[in-house]
């Protein structure tokens, strides 16, 4: 098993609901998922266009900028045992209607775009994506238990 880390967004759609985005974050930690760094904010325009790059020849991207910059989200690096799969396991399937209760998508999600979450895919893109959020001295080495 590896230590890994990820990004994690809780989309505009769960940091609406009251609540959610505190029990998003309990989830995370319950399933031994460390917050090693994370912070709430409302992402510009250009930020959003920016980390979504990868999506700007698809048709969905300007409704995907609207929605990321509809309110404010909540940003995390977690980092744990085979992190990444660990968050896309907690998260669901990307469309939450398709996503079963008990995930966080089927809890807190609506459809595919409001899906209540994002979460990095790969190694590498865990890489990039917690960089494009936190510089070195904002992310904390994981707590050890006492």
């Amino acid at each position: 098993m590896a230590i890994e880390r990820t990004l994690s967004i809780i989309k505009p759609d769960a940091t609406a609901k009251p609540g959610a985005a505190g029990e998003i974050l309990a989830r995370f930690e319950k399933a031994g998922l460390q917050i090693i760094a994370m912070k709430k904010i409302r992402l510009t325009e250009e930020l959003a266009k920016g980390f979504y790059a990868v999506h700007r020849e698809r048709p969905f991207y300007g409704e995907l900028v609207a929605f990321m910059t509809s309110g404010p989200v909540v940003v995390s690096a977690l980092e744990g045992e085979n992190a990444i799969q660990a968050h896309r396991d907690l998260l669901g399937p990307t469309n939450s209607n398709e996503a079963p209760a008990g995930t966080i998508r089927g809890d807190f999600g609506t459809d595919i775009e409001r899906n209540a979450g994002h979460g990095s895919d790969a190694p590498e893109t865990a890489k990039i994506e917690i960089s494009y959020f936190f510089n070195a001295s904002e992310i904390l080495a994981p707590v050890e238990a006492l």
